[in-house]
């Protein structure tokens, strides 16, 4: 694997996102409390081994990775699945609207909810502090959000796309896609994102966006053995 976006969260923790990480040079991880994410630097017997250490007992960690996702004796799989990774094909442009507002801390218990109800992947009370996210609002009720969650040199990732199903069919997933992905444009990197490869619906919605296939992907969640 040589590109950047193959060991997605382990190039993260490595660059951008180091201030963030737990671990040491074998393997690392974000603090469970903003995303359960980890990752070993490759397959050695001394990266499975540091990959294993980093959770306690009850943790779960999400690893993904381009190629076979390799695990020590240690560890137990909870859960896998096929993810599709895509890349924006070009710069999209930046555009404005006056329903998409910056989301803040006082918004984090209402983005909860959202992802809760929707479901569009890990999320946290401190997800804000991977990115920046943005979300529209009616009559006081947050009902769509979107925003940037892993950071590699040159790559920014668009994640926490969700609508709630009360105002889903008005467009709203899609203008915020748009606004995130101008936004990652404007920062000089290049958006990309994760979808699970069954998501058929979201695959053909982003590709209508101008995101193609960079890469088929592999995910785990993974725990301690007792």
């Amino acid at each position: 694997m040589n590109h950047v976006l193959d060991r997605p969260i382990w190039s993260a923790l490595k660059t951008t996102h180091a201030a963030l990480a737990e671990g040491n040079s074998y393997a690392r991880r974000y603090p469970p409390s903003i995303v359960p994410f980890a990752a070993s630097a490759d397959d050695s017997p001394e990266s499975l081994d540091a990959l294993e250490k980093l959770p306690s007992a009850e943790e779960r960690m999400y690893l993904v990775e381009a190629g076979p996702i390799a695990i020590s004796p240690g560890l137990a799989v909870v859960m896998e699945a096929p993810v599709t990774q895509m890349v924006a094909e070009r710069p999209h442009e930046r555009i404005s609207d006056s329903r998409i507002q910056p989301l803040t801390e006082a918004d984090a218990a209402d983005m909860l909810d959202l992802a809760s109800l929707t479901r569009p992947g890990p999320f946290t009370l401190r997800a804000q502090s991977l990115g920046s996210f943005w979300g529209i609002r009616h009559e006081g009720r947050l009902v769509a959000m979107a925003g940037q969650r892993m950071r590699q040199t040159g790559f920014i990732e668009l994640s926490g796309l969700c609508t709630h199903p009360g105002f889903q069919g008005r467009g709203l997933g899609t203008l915020l896609f748009r606004f995130v992905a101008g936004e990652i444009a404007l920062s000089g990197a290049t958006a990309y994102l994760h979808v699970y490869a069954g998501n058929t619906s979201a695959i053909s919605l982003y590709k209508a966006q101008g995101f193609t296939l960079r890469s088929e992907m592999n995910m785990r969640v993974v725990k301690r053995r007792a």
